[in-house]
């Protein structure tokens, strides 16, 4: 009875350790499929940064780029993948671009005033594990956004 109970116990614990050393898919990689899902579905051509964020550059804009010390004023419209807009700006918003999500910070270098970009953007660019309001954790959120202007 107590050898049988010590092969239980073994056989548990080598199929613990078998399930734990799978390897996990991380929010990275799952974001990034949910991200390459979106896009085939809704035929959009625009690209991936090395962070993950991927973004349409609808107009370029100016030829001058704003930089992370940057204030912008931009128009935005925030939605889920499933098409819900979460917020939506009725007015322009001024705003140092720094105390934005780390995927506004990435996207909006890549335009000048006048332009206007997508943003697919993964959650860990976003608002992470935690969420927000009404953003679930490890929620991948989509953007439009126009550059209004900006000053360095």
């Amino acid at each position: 009875m107590i050898k049988l109970n010590i092969v239980a116990i073994l056989s548990i614990l080598v199929l613990s350790l078998l399930i734990s050393s799978c390897k996990k898919t991380d929010q990275a990689e799952l974001d990034r499929e949910i991200i390459e899902n979106y896009v085939s579905d809704n035929n959009l051509v625009g690209q991936f940064n090395e962070s993950g964020l991927y973004y349409v550059i609808e107009e370029a804009g100016g030829e001058d780029h704003p930089d992370i010390n940057s204030t912008v004023t931009v128009m935005y419209k925030g939605y889920r993948l499933d098409g819900v807009v979460f917020e939506e700006s009725d007015d322009p918003i001024t705003s140092p671009l720094s105390g934005f999500i780390r995927g506004w910070k990435q996207g909006l270098q890549y335009i000048g005033a006048g332009g206007k970009i997508t943003l697919i953007i993964p959650s860990g660019l976003a608002y992470g594990y935690n969420g927000k309001g009404d953003i679930g954790p490890n929620e991948v959120l989509a953007f439009d956004i126009s550059l209004i202007s900006f000053e360095y």
